[in-house]
């Protein structure tokens, strides 16, 4: 279980939620031109939501994926324990399908 959650990164994902995807940042250049002040805020607001969107897909991704890994080891767990049972129930069949 601490391998998918490493895999998937999520406590990286968490932190970095809203951090710009892939550090794509603009910068505000010198000066004050408020074509280019909205021009470079909405480059970065987008940025920051497109990281944020593909951040989330990825962490429900880790955790949808943690949970099944959870309910297949219930199974093999359970499945180890009754492995006994079924092989004295098929011993038994085996048998009186013989008799």
């Amino acid at each position: 279980m601490r391998f998918n959650l490493n895999y998937w990164s999520t406590h990286l994902l968490f932190k970095t939620l809203f951090s710009p995807w892939r550090g794509y940042y603009w910068s505000y250049g010198r000066g004050f031109s408020i074509t280019r002040y909205a021009q470079v805020a909405f480059s970065n607001f987008s940025s920051r939501f497109i990281g944020a969107v593909l951040r989330l897909f990825l962490i429900l991704t880790g955790l949808l994926t943690e949970v099944f890994v959870v309910f297949a080891g219930i199974v093999a767990v359970l499945g180890w324990i009754s492995l006994p049972w079924i092989l004295i129930y098929g011993l038994y069949f085996g048998l009186k399908i013989l008799v």
